[in-house]
């Protein structure tokens, strides 16, 4: 490098010592900031989200410091521009109007974030309730800021945009207690109805499970047309739910097979037809 450059930097740098110590101290100040500001901020909100979970449920708190760790960082990284020497407000106003502009580009993102608020507020659901939304279902494990994240009982996680669960048909499973198991058992137009009411009956109040009230209904649904139906609608504890349902069609299946009564299945007759020498058609009836 010319000698005479290197000379008129280090002239330069010698004249502005002052100024290169300040800028020094402001950056590091700024850097600070930003570090002691987002684990300030990672603290508080976490503090605070264990404090409120202990007091209302675990979707609210979730939503609540979320919102307020997005708050605190934008002040913090607005007070560490002004450390570096950014007017913060004329920023402000520059970062004021660039979100108008987002806000019209992103509308679809604030609209999640209005029905964020909305699902908060009016409590469809709360954490761990089992729900269909938004053509998925899945154990709800928090409401965040812009999205719904739901885990499926094989364990995946799915993140649904909070306007898309908002619009649509919300099925929540976990909001009562108690449900009705619905099933409909098919038995041979030769079984006795007689007997095979009996046997339902008392395979249903051998199910300590199934309670006692609402009493179970246990009629003939439809007579179908292969096989009479019945249907049984026992309750039980929402908990209970899929254990007793497995159970029961596992029971009723051996207790009408150990009774003599015939489950129909869909069968098909298959008519072969034969062109003999005299070139007649003859049918052979295959079952």
């Amino acid at each position: 490098m010319n000698t005479d450059v290197i000379n008129n930097m280090q002239s330069w740098i010698v004249n502005n010592q002052g100024l290169l110590i300040e800028y020094a101290v402001n950056i590091t100040a700024a850097l600070l900031t930003l570090i002691i500001g987002f684990m300030v901020a990672k603290m508080l909100t976490g503090g605070l989200n264990r404090l409120l979970r202990r007091k209302i449920d675990s979707t609210i708190a979730d939503f609540i410091t979320s919102l307020i760790k997005y708050v605190i960082l934008a002040f913090v990284i607005i007070a560490a521009l002004g450390r570096v020497g950014v007017q913060t407000a004329s920023f402000v106003a520059v970062v004021g109007a660039a979100g108008l502009a987002i806000g019209l580009a992103l509308q679809g993102s604030l609209s999640n974030f209005a029905a964020g608020i909305l699902l908060i507020a009016f409590r469809p659901f709360k954490a761990g309730d089992y729900i269909e939304a938004a053509g998925t279902a899945g154990t709800v494990n928090s409401v965040q800021i812009f999205t719904t994240v739901l885990m499926t009982p094989d364990n995946r996680m799915i993140v649904v945009p909070n306007s898309n669960v908002l619009n649509g048909n919300i099925i929540n499973y976990s909001k009562e207690k108690t449900r009705r198991i619905d099933l409909v058992i098919g038995v041979s137009y030769s079984a006795d109805l007689k007997k095979t009411k009996e046997v339902l009956t008392r395979i249903i109040n051998e199910d300590n499970r199934i309670l006692k009230e609402p009493e179970c209904r246990i009629a003939v649904g439809e007579l179908g047309a292969s096989s009479v139906d019945f249907v049984l609608r026992p309750w039980v504890q929402a908990d209970d739910y899929w254990n007793t349902r497995f159970d029961l069609l596992e029971r009723i299946k051996n207790e009408l097979d150990a009774n003599g009564i015939g489950i129909p299945f869909p069968q098909m007759d298959v008519h072969l037809f034969k062109k003999e020498a005299d070139g007649q058609l003859r049918r052979q009836d295959v079952a």
